[in-house]
């Protein structure tokens, strides 16, 4: 084999070699971007109630899934998991009697190829924050997954490699329509100032045209 052929087939070799591993990195990014714990809905109206969803189709490394801890931030009015023939239910509770985690054990292992998911319901009162961060730690049969990490002001959430599930706190429409009253009875005052005040330059217009009709009428007496 001649020196220009033998340089021609390493470097196919290299080519070859350069292609697969960027194919095999096209397809392990889809993988990793979906391989997360989510939550639905991820926004909810503040003092409502209602259900989430956290769910995942990927185990730690391919391995199956056995439990979720979801840790409960503060500013929950009540939490209550809900209950499934799939999964066993533990509850943990701070010194205030509040639920702090919630750990979900699954009877049989979830396959790396198929949706787990579990739920709760929780209650907001006035007081929840914007944003609420729910911890997760993903229990395998190999391994565990921490999804903990929170985007810092102006970071791209999807930027990180294990994200928090986090739902957003929207403003009540109670609130809402309360600014909307305030609004207007602003706009009735000003209206109201102005009304006022142009009865009044009217009403000094009146007496002007009153007064210069009286000199009017003098002077034209006076002539006679």
């Amino acid at each position: 084999m001649s020196r220009n052929t033998s340089t021609r087939t390493r470097r196919t070799a290299i080519a070859s070699a350069g292609i697969l591993g960027g194919a095999a990195l096209v397809l392990a990014v889809p993988a990793m971007a979906g391989a997360h714990v989510g939550v639905s809905p991820d926004e909810l109206v503040a003092g409502d109630h209602g259900v989430l969803t956290f769910s995942f189709s990927h185990g730690c490394e391919n391995s199956p899934t056995t439990a979720l801890r979801i840790t409960i931030p503060d500013g929950l009015a009540s939490v209550a998991p809900t209950m499934d023939g799939d999964w066993d239910i533990q509850v943990e509770r701070g010194d205030d009697g509040l639920v702090s985690a919630v750990t979900y054990t699954a009877l049989t292992p979830v396959p790396t190829d198929l949706r787990g998911a579990v739920s709760m319901s929780v209650g907001l009162d006035e007081s929840t924050p914007e944003s609420l961060a729910f911890p997760v730690v993903q229990e395998c049969v190999e391994g565990a997954t921490e999804w903990t990490q929170l985007a810092e002001d102006g970071e791209d959430p999807h930027s990180l490699e294990a994200p928090a599930p986090v739902v957003t706190v929207a403003e009540s429409p109670a609130d809402d329509a309360h600014g909307d009253h305030d609004a207007a009875a602003t706009d009735g005052d000003e209206a109201t100032t102005s009304d006022v005040a142009g009865i009044a330059l009217g009403a000094g217009g009146l007496v002007a045209g009153i007064s210069a009709l009286v000199v009017a009428i003098l002077a034209y007496r006076r002539r006679v």
